[in-house]
């Protein structure tokens, strides 16, 4: 493998790994609104997480496509 591929390979994994830990992030921002408010948080931010959410999943399989990142997503409540 030629320095070009090796570091072409490594920049997908960051930006994959970037976006495990952000959509990680968003999950956990929701958690805790929900705990703090003793409700769900508002309708208006769910959908800014979900596109939030959304673009990172694209960005992650664009680069590294065929992770279980997007199922396991899709579980987040």
């Amino acid at each position: 493998m030629d320095q070009n591929e090796e570091l072409k390979e490594m920049l997908s994994d960051l930006l994959w790994l970037n976006a495990v830990i952000a959509t990680e992030l968003i999950q956990i921002t929701e958690n805790t609104s929900a705990i703090l408010r003793k409700t769900t948080p508002p309708e208006s931010c769910i959908a800014e997480h979900a596109a939030l959410r959304a673009t990172a999943l694209d960005i992650a399989d664009r680069y590294k496509p065929g992770t279980m990142l997007r199922q396991h997503v899709a579980k987040h409540e």
